[in-house]
């Protein structure tokens, strides 16, 4: 379960102060399936980042199976970063010169998971997000932009993350491809019983996932789904 209460954020900038996140207070439950929407710079990016603890709030709580983030020392949120939070980016940020399964072993590999248990499941996390067993031993730049994707998603998962966070994950993606992705994110929440936020600007894809919150210059609303 994650739980934010009265979070706050602000930058100070040569002509006046952000509030990028004004006094927010929301919950997503666990195996949840949710969505931010917002424009650009309306804070979307910003409470992803306090939530996975890139960044750290003004005021407020962040609590995820009942611990508080924002009172964690550095020890032990670097443990959280890597074991509870999985992270999909727009520009999928894979390592370039190791191949699909090298970078979805990596996260393993500095969690001190064994070599033949990093294998195993890096292989059996690259097929259930659909990437074809040819492609598993492809380095990034041979792979087609959903496919990157894809391989970004299995990373995300390869620790059993409580929580994912994704940040624009089908920005760099045409439309159809974008679907798929969001549609194997849905599946993902399901089967593997984790919570899913996705930060778009996409209403229509948005109104696919099980809640979701809209951010309007810093300040969240949760809206209907139909």
């Amino acid at each position: 379960m994650l739980e934010v209460k009265k979070l706050n954020r602000q930058f100070v900038t040569e002509d006046n102060k952000v509030h990028a996140v004004n006094n927010i207070t929301m919950s997503v439950p666990d195996g949840m399936f949710a969505a931010i929407v917002g424009k650009s710079g309306s804070g979307k990016s910003t409470l992803l980042s306090l939530i996975g603890a890139l960044d750290k709030p003004d005021s407020g709580d962040i609590m995820v199976d009942g611990e508080d983030v924002t009172k964690m020392s550095v020890g032990k949120l670097t443990k959280y970063r890597r074991q509870k939070i999985g992270f999909v980016f727009q520009g999928y940020n894979l390592i370039p010169n190791l191949t699909a399964i090298e970078n979805v072993m990596l996260p393993m590999e500095l969690n001190h998971v064994p070599k033949k248990e990093r294998v195993e499941r890096a292989t059996a996390l690259l097929e259930e997000v659909g990437l074809k067993a040819d492609r598993h031993v492809r380095v990034p730049g041979r792979l087609s932009g959903g496919e990157q994707q894809r391989v970004s998603i299995a990373r995300a998962l390869a620790n059993k993350p409580r929580l994912i966070l994704a940040d624009e994950p089908t920005g760099n993606l045409d439309s159809q491809t974008g679907k798929v992705i969001f549609e194997l994110l849905h599946s993902l929440s399901r089967k593997e019983n984790t919570t899913i936020i996705v930060v778009t600007h996409d209403l229509g894809i948005a109104g696919k996932t099980d809640k979701i919150f809209q951010i309007i210059d810093g300040k969240l609303s949760e809206k209907g789904v139909s």
